[in-house]
């Protein structure tokens, strides 16, 4: 049994990685200042003795004992990280001080959730953890992109310096169940409208592409991170080189959910990437042939069910 302690463990991703642990027998501390994480996503574990809730904003210094620490806390879709965008780089980089200064301390091996958009719009397809990024630094993406490749700049130099056990990962486009309904993500969008029987909004012509990873898919990708040998830092990309155009995941879910909806175009936003597909070939090495084994389809079925369940409890307004 080893003690964890996972940063905005009441979110999305956070909630599932949580239960994973717990299933596997760990002791669990879930840290999360509720800004975008939830109870309701994790008031199902309340009742294991071995899973404790602290409520803790981590751009604040945190003590505790831990032998491995998960740096998941930051939101992580537009909506929520442009509400406070000043706000969003702190959590990535004074947050990152705060939980490497921890780490430093007790000795505790810590992973980093970095993101795919360290990779900004790119020139270079699919990307490979090699390639340093096509990023506006100035732009109102900036606050997430910026803010976590700072973040990957001191888990390096934390390591480099005060040989912290680090690891870093890129996480692609994710979903799955307990996703935010309304966190603007293209997936969520994508399903509560097509469920209302509303238009679908596309941003451009539909055209851009994204990798879709299930959330399974995703938490099995960062426990095989966390325990792989310490001279392998990261980062690793973690995503599924499944690549769809917005248009056809907008057009699959219609027919998923047997919805009237139709597509509604919208203006692209701005920085808005053309292209993102993750090369894999890194973690499938290093990561015991790790790669992703839910297809499309059948994690959409779960999501959707799930988003059916959450519209029966109260109403979503997009």
């Amino acid at each position: 049994m080893k003690r964890i302690l996972i940063t905005g463990g009441a979110g999305f991703i956070g909630s599932h990685l949580c239960e994973r642990l717990l299933n596997e027998g760990h002791e669990v501390v879930c840290l999360d200042n509720y800004f975008t994480g939830s109870k309701e996503n994790i008031v199902h574990l309340f009742n294991n003795p071995f899973f404790e809730l602290v409520r803790h904003d981590i751009t604040k210094p945190y003590m505790i004992e831990v032998d491995e620490i998960y740096n998941l806390a930051c939101p992580a879709s537009p909506v929520h990280y442009q509400y406070n965008p000043i706000k969003t780089v702190k959590t990535s980089v004074m947050g990152s001080v705060n939980m490497l200064g921890l780490a430093k301390r007790i000795r505790a091996k810590i992973l980093q959730a970095s993101t795919s958009e360290v990779y900004g719009d790119p020139k270079v397809h699919p990307q490979k953890e090699d390639y340093w990024g096509h990023v506006n630094p100035i732009g109102i993406r900036s606050c997430y992109d910026e803010g976590k490749r700072c973040a990957e700049t001191l888990f390096m130099d934390y390591h480099r310096q005060n040989n912290v056990q680090i690891k870093i990962i890129r996480i692609f486009n994710t979903y799955g169940p307990r996703m935010d309904p309304v966190d603007g993500r293209v997936v969520s969008n994508f399903i509560v409208q097509a469920l209302q029987n509303k238009d679908i909004t596309i941003y451009g012509k539909g055209q851009q592409t994204r990798s879709f990873q299930y959330v399974s898919d995703l938490v099995e990708g960062m426990i095989r991170t966390m325990n792989t040998d310490n001279d392998f830092t990261g980062p690793v990309n973690l995503g599924n080189p499944g690549e769809f155009t917005i248009k056809e995941l907008a057009e699959k879910i219609i027919e998923m959910t047997n919805s009237t909806s139709k597509i509604s175009y919208m203006p692209l936003p701005q920085d808005d990437p053309v292209q993102r597909k993750p090369d894999i070939t890194l973690a499938y090495e290093k990561l015991d042939k790790w790669q992703p084994v839910v297809y499309l389809e059948d994690g959409l079925k779960e999501t959707i069910a799930y988003f059916e369940e959450v519209l029966k409890k109260k109403t979503v307004t997009l």
